[in-house]
């Protein structure tokens, strides 16, 4: 079958069987505890915990997808011919609902059914048990039902037990599913809740996250060599200069995709984060472009023919890719500069140690992976702990400067939105945030209701608001909104606070963080003149506050400038005076 094939047979076997199929979210995830999206459990996390509802939320407790994802511990490893960075994840999962046995018959019946691998070559492992949870004989008995003992291996709780994910949270014994030697599908269940000290306590809801590596069941369904030889990353690498090495040619094609991925979901190469993530992997891929000669043009054709590949299961390709193909240019530019000058300088250097190999990084921007392959012989005793514990070095003498500019006060507030480390700054991000609502509902007044939040950041010096808009705003456009939330400000309209039902407030208008997983009862704040009749609404808001009482207290506001962030992706800075 051809990876579409597969991708539509997955996702048709289990809404068949009552799942909800759910878009794949975002490389950049809701969830704070990652960089990037790694599963495809992490949008389901809120479900998983308890903290959502999946029957209000889509109307059931199974759901399926087919999720983005991304790991970073991946990159030094691209190349050989497993590992790659971003990938794909077929993932069903149950809220409450079926657990181990009806799993395990699904999984089987779709390795031997649907994607047609003969029983021989299946194998499982199971929990061995230990002295906190015990042998896990459910799923052991149920897959002897369709495999032969000898196929069912009894694993360590390194290999067999999930989570869990942080300090505390739930957690459960997990297996693992072979096809011949190589994983594709982990199931875990989910039946235990694990607190600080690791004591356990059964889950009054328990859970099932399967995840099958996609990329993975293509190889073996294609009967690939590689997992670089389906039929999604071969004719991609066909495209390249045939002397190159297939080494090469993996890293250029995997850093390709990833970036392209990563900019359509609004990634920006930075200095931090995942835009550092993303600018590493931009360097390398300009680092081998630019030793291997190859004509830029080349490149492009490539990423064009990979937007058309994967927009028909991800159509944010097709809307950004003007913009993909932008940044990659605009970062390569900027790179070309510093690069030539900085292998120059590499091939000047005696033994390259960690220290002078962070200051090549600093001065030009030549990542780890580019020092130690140009570096060769001379960078041969340098390594990724010696580089990263010198980056650590480097990013403790950037805090604790800081933490002298500010006098070394903790934060009084730290929301992860809000910050104010004093009650003077309190003060002043309360104006700000409650300025926030205004401008979010003045957005939509004048720019119309399309716009949607996606993201927020306030300190004491100002706020920052990052909104869904596909061009900038013009210079009269800007003041009309600087001017109507002044408006809002000087009709001295009162705040008001309900706590209500969720559904409820979605009814009455309320605006809300669309990445956001809200409680079912929520806090509704209000601006307006509520003793007017009717009363009069400025902004209605889904928010766990703090707010001014009246918006007469927040004072003028300023916009200080706009700015894109990604494809259809706007930011405005503003601040109160």
């Amino acid at each position: 079958m051809k990876s579409n094939e597969i991708r539509k047979q997955f996702l048709e076997f289990f809404e068949k069987r009552g799942h909800k199929i759910m878009p794949s979210s975002s490389l950049l995830p809701d969830d704070p505890s990652v960089l990037l999206t790694t599963a495809g459990m992490q949008q389901f996390k809120p479900y998983f915990m308890g903290k959502a509802d999946p029957a209000r939320d889509f109307g059931m407790k199974r759901a399926a997808s087919i999720q983005k994802c991304f790991r970073t511990s991946d990159i030094d490893e691209v190349g050989d011919e497993t590992h790659m960075t971003f990938f794909q994840m077929l993932g069903h999962f149950s809220f409450g609902d079926y657990f181990k046995k009806e799993t395990i018959e699904w999984t089987y019946e779709l390795l031997t059914q649907v994607f047609g691998i003969s029983k021989d070559r299946i194998s499982a492992t199971v929990f061995e048990g230990d002295e906190k949870i015990p042998f896990d004989r459910e799923s052991y008995d149920a897959w002897l039902k369709v495999l032969p003992a000898e196929k069912i291996r009894k694993g360590s709780r390194e290999d067999n037990i999930w989570g869990p994910a942080g300090p505390e949270g739930p957690c459960g014994a997990a297996n693992e599913v072979y096809v011949d030697s190589l994983e594709v599908a982990t199931l875990v269940f989910m039946e235990y809740h694990s607190d600080k000290d690791g004591n356990l306590v059964s889950l009054p809801q328990k859970g099932v996250d399967v995840g099958w590596g996609f990329e993975r069941i293509v190889q073996i369904t294609q009967g690939a060599k590689t997992i670089f030889d389906i039929d999604i990353l071969r004719p991609f690498m066909e495209l390249l200069p045939d002397e190159l090495p297939e080494r090469t040619k993996r890293i250029i094609i995997d850093h390709l995709r990833a970036s392209m991925f990563l900019l359509s979901d609004g990634v920006r190469p930075s200095n931090k984060e995942a835009g550092y993530v993303l600018r590493r992997l931009m360097r390398r891929l300009f680092v081998y472009e630019y030793r291997a000669n190859i004509v830029w043009s080349v490149v492009e054709g490539i990423l064009h023919d990979m937007v058309h590949e994967y927009g028909e299961a991800y159509h944010e390709l097709f809307s950004n890719s003007s913009f993909i193909s932008e940044e990659l240019l605009l970062e390569r530019e900027k790179f070309l500069k510093t690069l030539e000058a900085g292998v120059e300088f590499l091939k000047k250097m005696g033994e390259v140690d960690s220290q002078s190999a962070f200051k090549l990084y600093e001065t030009y921007g030549i990542p780890y992976e580019i020092i130690k392959e140009f570096g060769a012989e001379r960078a041969e005793k340098l390594n990724r702990a010696e580089f990263d514990a010198e980056f650590k070095k480097h990013q403790e003498i950037s805090r604790a400067g800081i933490e002298k500019k500010f006098g070394g006060h903790g934060m009084l507030l730290d929301t992860g939105e809000l910050k104010a480390a004093d009650e003077g700054e309190l003060k002043k991000v309360t104006r700000l945030h409650t300025a926030t609502h205004l401008l979010q509902a003045t957005l939509r007044k004048i720019l119309g209701e399309g716009i949607r939040q996606s993201g927020s950041d306030i300190t004491a010096e100002r706020t920052r608001f990052d909104f869904s808009f596909e061009r900038k705003l013009s210079d009269e456009e800007i003041k009309k909104i600087e001017d109507t939330v002044n408006w809002a400000i000087t009709n001295k309209f009162d705040v008001q606070m309900k706590e209500m039902p969720y559904e409820e407030a979605i009814k009455a208008g309320s605006l809300h963080f669309f990445k956001e997983k809200y409680p079912a009862t929520v806090k509704v704040y209000s601006m307006g003149h509520f003793k007017a009749d009717p009363p009069e609404i400025f902004s209605r808001e889904l928010c766990g506050g703090p707010h001014v009482k009246n918006t007469s207290e927040i004072g003028h506001f300023k916009i200080i400038k706009q700015e894109a962030i990604g494809a259809g992706l706007r930011r405005i800075r503003a601040t109160v005076e």
